[in-house]
This record gives structure tokens, sequence and C-alpha cells, in this order.
């Protein structure tokens, strides 16, 4: 059986999903208006996630996860506290001059740290569980071999991978950088603000 239309349509469904804005995508463009090599991290991080889910969803685990009313709660809520804690860092981080936070980007924003805050960010959004749960039931066939669902995994990593570090380059060229540090507090305010109100969103959405 030719599975090819199957892998367009899951590789096609799944950019339109990084493309949309949300938590993903700023936590990989903040990341990487600090340090391009942090942006890259924090992308890799964010791709981990969406792995991890695409397998939960191959084992049927996701769309379990999503009738499990109590622990989805608790992702929700997970997730929701955090980007409401890194809306509050970045806005308290307004107060800092450009010098004061450009060392304190350097000092927080580690290689190891990105990718761990892209992977949180990533995991704490529970409808990852039911996206791709129903993504790999409407696509998918019923009792598809084994390599498929491995093709499938494949082409939900490198999809997101590749958006996101594409992203985090963008985010880190010089060009972009200049306005960066020209308007700082600005953008900040705005990533600070716009974080919050993700929190708010996940945290009030059932």
């Amino acid at each position: 059986m030719n599975y090819i239309p199957q892998f367009s349509a899951v590789a096609g469904v799944m950019l339109l999903a990084c493309v949309s804005p949300g938590p993903d995508l700023i936590a990989v463009t903040s990341h990487a208006l600090a340090k391009r090599r942090t942006g890259l991290f924090a992308a890799a991080g964010i791709a981990t996630s969406h792995a991890l889910w695409a397998a939960l969803a191959i084992f049927g685990l996701g769309l379990i996860l999503a009738k499990l009313a109590w622990l989805y709660e608790a992702i929700r809520i997970t997730g929701a506290v955090y980007l409401l804690y890194l809306g509050g860092k970045t806005l308290a981080g307004l107060r800092k001059s450009v010098k004061q936070a450009e060392v304190s980007a350097q000092l927080v924003k580690s290689d190891r740290q990105a990718y761990r805050r892209g992977l949180f960010v990533g995991l704490t959004n529970p409808k990852g569980a039911a996206f791709f749960g129903s993504l790999f039931v409407t696509v998918l066939p019923a009792h598809a071999p084994m390599w498929v669902y491995g093709a499938t995994l494949a082409i939900v990593t490198v999809v997101s991978l590749s958006w996101f570090s594409a992203m985090a380059i963008l985010f880190s060229t010089s060009r972009v950088q200049v306005g960066y540090v020209r308007l700082r507090k600005p953008i900040d305010a705005v990533l600070g603000t716009v974080l919050l109100g993700l929190g708010v969103k996940l945290a009030v959405d059932r």
C-alpha cells in the first residue's frame, strides 16, 4: 500500500500547527533573541516534546490521557503556571539596563536550560495529546504496519525541528539582533504580555 498521501497529510498538518502562533514559538524566539545557540536548543526541546506526544499517540495513550480529566487538568494548570512565570519574569526584566539584560541572558539561558524550557513548554500543553491522537486516527489507516508509525514519528520530529530551528535562526540574525537591542524593552513587554495571555488562556480553557 502507498502511504505517501498519508505522510504528506501528516507533514502538512504538522507544519500548520507549528506555524500557528503559540507558546512553542514564543519560547523559541525569546531564547533566539538572546543567542542563536540557545534558540536552537529551545527548538530541539520543543521538537522533543512533539516527538513524545506523537509516540504516546501511536500507542493510543494520547487519547487515553485526554480522557483522564484529573491528569489533563494537572498538566493544563502546570503549563499555565509555567507560562505565567515566564511572562512575569520577562516583564520583571524590563527594569534592567541593556547591558544587565545581556549579562543575565548569558548566565540564565544556558543551552541545557533552553532545551529544558522548550521541552517543558511543549509537554505542559495537554492539547498535544488530543492533537496527535486525533491526527493519527484521522489520517493513518487502521492496523497500519509499525514502520508507518515510525515514519510518521520521524516526519513529526523533522517538521517540528526544521520549523522552529528556522525561527531560531531568523530571530538571531544580526539585523533582528540590532533591532532587538534598540527596542528591547518594548519587545520584551510584548513577549511578556503574550506569555501571560497564553498562560491565562490555557488556565481558563477546558
